[in-house]
């Protein structure tokens, strides 16, 4: 360290991120150095700007945008816009749980037809046609969910 500023490589390193990373976040003006050398571009950090780029790496890895976390760190959006943005990122994150939660949903049912499945012992017995309908049978739950409804309904 030089006079309590760090080198753009040793907030790269500390961070685990790399120097392009920082020039782009620099280019976006997102966080700029408090010194830049005229003699060789050797770019100089403060503690603040450092404790900025952990704020813009937590926010990124909360999925936030680079120009939304420009918006956030330049302190110019007023409470009720920043709420807005952040109740808009923790939807998106309920959506993700969501889908995730219906996938598990979806590998416990495939997890029970394989289980409970006589054929499913012999597939590596089966030809690549049986296998391929064997598993389409297993797998493609929503193809059969749908054919369940669809049957029930024109049998009623």
């Amino acid at each position: 360290m030089k006079n309590d500023l760090m080198l753009i490589g040793e907030i790269a390193d500390f961070f685990g991120i790399s120097r392009k990373a920082i020039r782009l976040y620099e280019k976006k003006g997102i966080l700029k150095p408090v010194k830049v050398d005229a003699a060789n571009g050797y770019r100089y950090y403060s503690a603040e700007q450092v404790q900025q780029l952990n704020a813009l790496l937590e926010l990124k890895a909360l999925g936030f945008s680079l120009d939304e976390i420009k918006m956030i760190l330049d302190g110019k959006t007023a409470k009720a816009p920043l709420l807005e943005m952040l109740e808009k990122k923790r939807k998106a994150w309920q959506e993700t749980i969501n889908s995730a939660r219906y996938k598990e949903e979806c590998l416990d049912e495939i997890i029970r037809n394989v289980q409970g499945s006589r054929a499913a012992q012999k597939i590596t017995e089966m030809t690549e046609e049986e296998r391929a309908w064997l598993l389409v049978k297993m797998v493609c739950l929503e193809d059969i969910r749908a054919q369940k409804i669809l049957s029930e309904a024109l049998w009623l």
